[in-house]
């Protein structure tokens, strides 16, 4: 799948991690008392890449991967989901990530990871794929692979790259405290490519730890979060929605009442349904109506990945969104 200069059809580019993610098969145990593990594909930006696909979006993947069977059938779930893989290179001398993701009783995550240094962390600036980077209407991406060199400066030349081609810029931190130095560090690496964005997206939680204040004070998250240039701030509050700012307006959004069974992933299939909107249709983020029905459509969306396992099996169609919208408008 070639993507020319010209072509920027709706093509929405995420770049950063994919790795497998062992999560254990019984909820509500630690990674010691677990008899099992389901492996699963996860990495933010990847599960970003594949929900688009799933709502009949164009998407390609940007990353590095270990020449080893998991790298192999990591990339070969990207095809299967109809990602574009042309940005994608195998390091022969390091293994793809792993996480092993825990599961408590409330379905909320904790992790371990295993990369030192994994391919991800590996890719260089003279391996990105810039045609393909000039071609995206939207790049999106998040914070790891801003910890350590090469990677860190392979993702700034990116983000110039899709930039100066008139790329929005979507930026979603997730955070990973663990896998920094320090809180600190994390929190400096985090905030130092923030004023690049045009549309941020933030967890409650993320919010706490960027700022040290209260996620449900609006000052706070103004004050600490917005910049002039900044066209779509998003603060998601699990099952209760999110709250978005622009420059000229604000507001909430409702979230879906579900069974929820695993998180894992439920913030990139709210970022995936939200990108595909907007790649269809920028004027979103000038026209609140359109961005509340966009909103709720990706709130749904983060809803029923929680339902099952995993993070890319768990991401859901367009049609089940849409009945889970109808069916609790109705109700």
């Amino acid at each position: 799948m070639t993507v020319s200069n010209g072509d920027k059809g709706g093509l929405v580019i995420s770049m950063g991690e994919m790795l497998i993610d062992f999560v254990p098969n019984e909820s509500g145990v630690s990674l010691a008392e677990s008899k099992g593990f389901l492996k699963a594909p996860g990495g933010a930006p990847a599960n970003v890449a594949c929900a688009i696909t799933k709502h009949g979006g164009s998407s390609a993947f940007i990353g590095k991967f270990g020449d080893d069977e998991f790298g192999h059938m990591l990339v070969g779930i990207l095809k299967d989901n109809n990602v574009n893989s042309d940005g994608v290179c195998f390091d022969p001398h390091a293994r793809t990530a792993l996480a092993f993701v825990t599961l408590k009783k409330n379905g909320e995550r904790e992790f371990m990871f295993y990369r030192n240094p994994s391919a991800d962390m590996l890719l260089k600036e003279s391996e990105l794929n810039f045609d393909l980077i000039k071609a995206a209407k939207v790049f999106h991406y998040g914070s790891i692979s801003l910890i350590v060199e090469p990677c860190r400066s392979a993702h700034l030349a990116a983000m110039k790259a899709a930039k100066e081609a008139g790329s929005l810029l979507s930026y979603d931190p997730n955070v990973r405290e663990p896998l920094w130095p320090s809180a600190d560090a994390a929190r400096e690496g985090i905030k130092s490519i923030w004023n690049e964005a045009d549309i941020i997206k933030v967890s409650d939680d993320e919010v706490v730890f960027l700022t040290g204040g209260d996620a449900e004070d609006e000052e706070n998250i103004l004050s600490n979060l917005w910049f002039d240039g900044l066209r779509l701030l998003i603060v998601t509050d699990g099952e209760r929605g999110c709250r978005y700012f622009t420059k000229n307006f604000k507001g909430r959004v409702g979230g879906f009442k579900v069974d929820t069974v695993d998180t894992t992933g439920a913030g990139d299939a709210f970022v995936g349904a939200l990108l595909t909107s907007i790649s269809k249709d920028t004027s979103i983020l000038e026209k609140e109506d359109k961005l509340v029905a966009a909103l709720t459509f990706a709130n749904a969306c983060g809803a029923l990945c929680t339902i099952q396992k995993g993070a890319i099996p768990a991401l859901p169609d367009t049609s089940a969104a849409l009945e889970l919208i109808a069916k609790t408008k109705s109700t």
